[in-house]
């Protein structure tokens, strides 16, 4: 399945916690806090206003967007106002 965001909104990749603390101890899904960062993986068509590239990666708001699930990757689209970074 192929989606495109529309106007200026983004598509990025959810990146994943590390699941094992520093001194080995194993973290469960549901008690890791939700990723702040991940990949950009489309843009909308709104150029003015979109300012990252495909294949940057950035940070965003903690409750921004909406969350899907494409072939069993989740990815999040988002409105460039909640982009707060790009990591270099």
């Amino acid at each position: 399945m192929k989606v495109k965001p529309l106007a200026d909104r983004v598509m990025v990749k959810l990146e994943k916690n590390e699941a094992k603390t520093a001194g080995g101890i194993i973290i469960p899904d549901t008690a890791q806090e939700k990723t702040q960062t991940g990949l950009v993986v489309e843009i909308g068509d709104d150029t003015e206003v979109i300012k990252v590239k495909a294949g940057q990666r950035v940070m965003y708001d903690k409750y921004a967007g909406t969350t899907i699930k494409i072939d069993g990757v989740e990815h999040l689209i988002l409105k460039m106002s909640d982009i707060i970074g790009i990591i270099e």
